[in-house]
């Protein structure tokens, strides 16, 4: 019950933790939008796919293995930590040095000396995936939560001031950078973590054992989630692409919240029960219900106030990316869904099914991209083959917890459905009061209304099992505050 109960909590302040970030993403977000231009954003999103994918190489592996290992002390944290501050080294060299090569691939010269400052994230980067790794073991959220929200508001300040100042691209490459920096500087004062000059290699294989397939893994995960926007960069112009990844960022700061807390609670939590199959997949089961149930209605909902949402936030400037939007409100809104499965996979051990995994889903995910590029000259199309492959996905990630746990694909899809379809009806009926011709604020104010009234009323009628849920832990946190 205790362990249930530190679940929760945990949970309970990742997401708080997710949401306070991303919240306060979202609305810096919004006033860079307004100040700046889509080529601009077009222009970072090239710069952050190269620094993200060698984020993988010091983040990727080891991280987790420190996470999901039974038996780590504190010459684990310094090994991890020397490694990858050495990794963090070697790379920031390699893209210093390729930085013109990039800026000239990409037809972008004003590109070298922004992506080489941007690359020192590396750096503090190292040392706060170490940080990370020791608070996620110990489900101490609540000292993420502080420093990242923070980072936000440091790093939002100055790219703010910077834009305001006519700073243009180099306000976006200050608050990208600060935010790591600030992050890893507030959680030096609050974590515990005692690093010596020592590497005790005998450990690191190990850790390196497990970690490795999921380090491959992560830069496959990566380098696919991001080639779109390399394939769209190149073939397109940089105004194009910021209109892609800005559709994209807005279904991802929520689904980034909410994975992101089911991600970090739930790899301890179940890799603490490993050796109980029936507990692991009892706390996936919930997992996975009550994150479709929370996600689907978010992602329908967004989809479908996306037009007056972005033209009241964002500008008409903005308005080519609805299309991208509603596209990857689709895709993303089973990524809890994946999670769910990969990190069951990962709790048991099986970081070599992982891989494999990876391997074949990246290679259909590809297949429809080439379709895609060299059949279609659209950048939707490149979008929208991203559909197909999380439909594929669902059921290439279920799979092999049916041997591991004994939770088939179809038990997850029938556990799903419910809140699929209430979804979907949810929809329809905000699409219906999109057509009607008034302002957009009133508009949006009007489809957010009856898309929660028309959800809810579902909820009630079919007695879902996750409302019902729900529904007991507020009754549960209202008579704790009655009797305290």
């Amino acid at each position: 019950m205790s362990n249930e109960k530190n679940i929760s909590n945990s949970f309970l302040w990742k997401l708080l933790e997710r949401f306070g970030v991303q919240g306060s993403q979202f609305i810096l977000q919004i006033i860079l939008a307004r100040l700046l231009d889509p080529a601009h954003y077009g222009v970072l999103s090239i710069m952050i796919v190269f620094t993200t994918l060698a984020n993988v190489f010091i983040q990727g592996g080891l991280n987790t293995a420190l996470i999901q290992n039974k038996d780590v002390d504190e010459d684990d944290y310094s090994t991890v930590f020397w490694v990858s501050l050495t990794l963090a080294g070697v790379l920031y060299a390699v893209i210093f040095f390729t930085a013109p090569l990039i800026g000239a691939f990409y037809e972008m010269p004003d590109l070298v000396s922004p992506l080489r400052v941007l690359a020192l994230m590396l750096f503090p980067g190292a040392f706060n995936s170490v940080q990370l790794a020791k608070v996620s073991r110990e489900m101490q959220f609540r000292k993420i939560f502080v420093s990242n929200v923070g980072a936000i508001v440091v790093s939002g300040g100055v790219g703010i001031a910077i834009a305001l100042l006519g700073g243009g691209l180099w306000a976006l490459v200050a608050q990208s950078m600060l935010n790591v920096f600030v992050a890893c500087v507030i959680m030096r004062f609050t974590v515990r973590l005692r690093l010596r000059l020592f590497c005790n290699f005998k450990r690191l294989r190990v850790l390196f054992a497990f970690g490795w397939k999921l380090l491959v893994s992560n830069l496959i995960d990566t380098l696919y989630q991001d080639i779109r926007s390399l394939v769209i960069g190149k073939k397109y112009d940089s105004a194009t692409l910021g209109y892609y990844n800005r559709g994209k960022q807005f279904p991802q700061l929520i689904i980034n919240s909410i994975n992101s807390a089911v991600q970090s609670v739930m790899l301890p939590a179940m890799s603490s029960e490993q050796d109980d199959r029936e507990k692991v997949k009892a706390m996936m089961r919930n997992s996975i219900t009550l994150s479709a149930y929370v996600i689907f209605p978010m992602m329908a909902g967004l989809a479908g106030v996306a037009t007056p949402l972005v033209r009241l936030l964002l500008t008409d400037k903005w308005l080519p990316c609805v299309p991208y939007m509603q596209i990857y409100c689709f895709i993303l809104a089973f990524y809890p869904v994946h999670s769910c499965n990969l990190q069951a996979i990962n709790a048991m051990g099986r970081s070599d099914i992982f891989l494999k995994l990876e391997l074949i889903k990246k290679s259909m995910g590809l297949v429809m991209l080439v379709i895609a590029v060299f059949c279609f000259d659209s950048p939707i199309v490149i979008a929208l083959s991203g559909v197909i492959t999380t439909l594929i996905n669902c059921f290439v990630n279920a799979y092999p917890n049916k041997k591991l746990i004994g939770y088939s694909y179809f038990e997850q899809m029938r556990d799903i459905l419910p809140s699929l379809a209430a979804s979907l009806l949810m929809l329809c009926a905000v699409l219906v009061v999109g057509l009607l011709p008034l302002h957009s604020a009133i508009v949006l104010v009007l489809q957010i209304i009856t898309g929660g009234a028309v959800y809810v009323a579902v909820s009630v009628i079919s007695k879902m099992s996750s409302f019902m849920t729900i529904l007991t832990m507020v009754k549960r946190m209202l008579n704790r505050k009655k009797r305290s």
